[in-house]
């Protein structure tokens, strides 16, 4: 009775209650499951702020993390937040693709939107404060170019990708790294939200037919006009 009485007050404040454990926290299930592949490096490709690396030192991953942004504004704030950590390190400032050279990349009102791909009207609907609002010119490096210096003989590697529709580009660009790689995170679309990207069924088959299945999958972006599900955190390691 107190529970449920608790329960309810905590969702009167917009908030939930679950148990800390992998049947019921989305954190418990990840940080479990790194453990239990001995991961102690992971490339946080697409860190805009440093979010993604802030959670898993909150979720109690101790192990090192190399973090990849282009945007001039946010990898200021990435190399501030990381400042103090000696086991987090920043990439030099580049985007991550398919070859080697410049792109422009498209700013969006809220940063972590941001993409190389133009963004379609299904994103901007959903979240008005996503649009575009410039654009930026950044060096563009294939990850094997960029990164393979990180990886050390005893390195178990795990590489979160979260670059709005441009993932399939990032994974060309580094097949190296990638067959060293023993897990990865990718922000997968179920519906289009820029142009040109490859889909969430599409991507499931890419990374069968190299060696990754699918072990979780987390919602990340739900419109909150209809409480679509629009994109996933979908989580694999090698089969």
């Amino acid at each position: 009775m107190l529970r449920s009485i608790l329960k309810r007050a905590i969702r009167s404040l917009g908030f939930d209650l679950h148990r800390y454990r992998p049947a019921s926290s989305d954190d418990a299930r990840f940080i479990a499951m790194l453990a239990a592949h001995q991961v102690n490096l992971i490339f946080d490709i697409g860190a805009n702020q440093g979010q993604f690396g802030h959670s898993l030192r909150n979720i109690g991953f101790r192990g090192r993390i190399v973090s990849f942004e282009p945007l001039t504004a946010a990898r200021k704030i990435l190399l501030e937040a990381s400042r103090k950590d000696p086991l987090w390190e920043i990439a030099p400032r580049a985007a991550i693709g398919n070859q080697d050279g410049e792109i422009n990349l498209h700013v969006a009102g809220n940063s972590e939107s941001s993409s190389v791909l133009n963004m379609l009207d299904n994103h901007v609907n959903a979240a008005p404060e996503s649009a575009y609002v410039g654009t930026e010119k950044s060096p563009l490096r294939r990850l094997d170019t960029l990164a393979a210096h990180y990886v050390h003989s005893d390195s178990r590697l795990f590489m979160k990708i979260d670059t709005q529709g441009y993932e399939a580009q990032v994974l060309e660009g580094g097949p190296s790294l990638l067959g060293k790689a023993i897990g990865l995170q990718l922000e997968l679309s179920l519906i289009p939200l820029y142009e040109e990207q490859p889909l969430f069924d599409e991507m499931l088959v890419k990374l069968k037919v190299i060696g990754f299945q699918l072990w979780d999958m987390s919602p990340v972006f739900v419109d909150p006009r209809s409480s679509r599900l629009l994109q996933v955190d979908a989580t694999f390691f090698r089969g």
